[in-house]
């Protein structure tokens, strides 16, 4: 059984205590930015064991009485059809999907935020309209000339006073969005503003997973963060602003504290005087408190560190990129003394494709056991490599064939004669196809297949890049997957 590191019943509490507490703070209305996922933050679940990935949202809802949603979306996203990489939707799509998962949850949707609208945004127009007609309200904010430095300009009329004031009916107003740099912070100080203006007393917060402040700088939970950002050039740092005032180290990163300056300037603007001496202030996460057992959630978070850099060679390999993410994630390896040979099933898995001359894949299950497969005439290596493991979890014979050659040769057949494949070995769904029908038949194959979900957490290598098709079946198992750069001949 997976050890759990992180205590996800105490953070709901003490994460719904502080938001509550924040809201008191400001004696009225408190407006928090949400940043990262709120229900599949699969990040967290896997450096922070015990974290489900929908934990946000559950915390959420013991708020959802005093809470609303805003949704914020850049009309420029919308405009160029930006899609989310993980889901593979356009960001217009997964405001509708964001909807009605918050929906199905009981939490309340005020409304959706155009961002960065101009009059030449037709397709936000009519993303607009199609909202409407659901009966969603929609507003508009506009680009606004030297945001975010001219806080003069800014805060005036002719800055967020011409963007339109969102009516909300509720205390906590959590305001989100599909991806990043749609406009979040944005929409919630120009809020501020048009409250201010109306006489209401409002408060801003920022919430975010990670970095978690309260841990070192160095501590694996907040390099995995690091890791899993190259892309985005994100450093960590400690928050010099809190360190000035109060004399206490917080870790932060850069473009917060980059930013705190100007916020700084723009809320004493609005407030007259700024609520907070630092960018570590702003925040409301208490991660770092629900920590049950750090040994656990520090070979939780290598591990992340790990599978972000194989990760990065991957996406590289792909694109034919040049190897700057996976090289900014090998200089934090080195610094941390992090090695890929703490991967087992990476290790394995190339034990295996030297001594068998072919690729092949490897996976630890729960109790450490290491099972391997390799491509042969009938499976991939992955697909090799599961139906090994459920016979292994099983109490199945290794020797004991659980697929019938009937369930596998009209695959074959479809594929080859008359899908026009080159490669007629099964892939992970078709595998799953063929043992599924082999169940109706052979007890075997029934519990082989009743293990599946045991697979869910399990760490996998392989030692060839695999097809989408397959790295999507892995995902929906549940399973960890990293992968060799290497490109199969076939």
């Amino acid at each position: 059984m997976k050890k759990l590191g992180f205590d996800g019943e105490k953070y709901l509490e003490l994460q719904s205590e502080k938001i509550l507490q924040r809201i008191a703070d400001f004696g009225g209305k408190l407006y928090i930015e949400f940043g990262g996922k709120l229900f599949d933050d699969y990040h967290a679940a896997r450096v922070l064991p015990g974290f489900a990935p929908d934990s946000k949202i559950k915390m959420l809802c013991k708020l959802k009485d005093v809470a609303e949603i805003v949704i914020a979306i850049s009309s420029a996203d919308i405009e160029q059809n930006k899609v989310r990489a993980d889901l593979g939707i356009t960001y217009d799509q997964d405001v509708l999907r964001l909807i009605d998962v918050f929906r199905s949850y009981g939490l309340y949707v005020g409304s959706i935020v155009l961002t960065q609208f101009n009059e030449s945004n037709l397709q936000a127009k009519g993303f607009q309209k199609r909202l409407e007609k659901l009966g969603i309200k929609v507003y508009r904010h506009y680009h606004i000339k030297g945001y975010p430095h001219d806080v003069k300009h800014i805060v005036s009329s002719e800055g967020f006073g011409k963007n339109q004031y969102v009516e909300t009916s509720r205390d906590l107003v959590i305001v989100t969005a599909p991806g990043p740099g749609s406009g979040k912070m944005a929409t919630c100080l120009s809020q501020m503003y048009h409250e201010h203006l109306r006489g209401h007393k409002v408060g801003y917060a920022k919430y975010e997973t990670f970095p978690v402040w309260n841990l070192p700088l160095n501590h694996p939970v907040n390099v995995a963060y690091e890791a899993a950002t190259a892309d985005l050039s994100d450093v960590n740092m400690i928050d010099p602003w809190h360190l000035a005032a109060y004399g206490q180290p917080a870790v932060n990163y850069n473009r917060d504290v980059e930013i705190f300056p100007v916020l700084n300037a723009i809320f004493g603007q609005i407030m007259e005087t700024s609520p907070y001496k630092s960018p570590t202030d702003m925040g409301v996460n208490m991660a770092g408190y629900a920590i049950s057992d750090d040994e656990v959630v520090r070979e939780a978070s290598r591990q992340e560190v790990i599978r972000r850099y194989y990760k990065a060679l991957m996406n590289e390999r792909r694109g034919n990129k040049e190897s700057t993410e996976s090289d900014k994630i090998r200089l934090l390896m080195e610094a941390n003394q992090i090695s890929v040979g703490e991967r087992a099933s990476a290790v394995f898995a190339e034990e295996m494709a030297k001594k068998k001359k072919c690729h092949c894949a490897a996976i630890a299950l729960p109790d450490g056991t290491m099972c391997y497969g390799k491509t042969g005439t009938l499976f991939g290596c992955s697909s090799a490599m599961i139906l090994n493991a459920l016979k292994v979890l099983a109490g199945i014979p290794d020797e004991m064939k659980i697929i019938s050659p009937e369930a596998i040769e009209p695959i074959q057949k479809l594929k080859v004669s008359y899908l026009g494949s080159k490669n007629p070995n099964l892939h992970v769904d078709e595998m799953l196809i063929a043992l599924s029908v082999s169940a109706a038949t052979n007890p075997y194959a029934k519990k082989a297949m009743e293990t599946l979900p045991q697979l869910k957490g399990c760490e996998v290598h392989t030692t060839v890049l695999l097809t989408h098709g397959d790295e999507k079946m892995f995902r929906k198992l549940g399973v960890n997957l990293t992968c060799d750069p290497v490109v199969d001949s076939h």
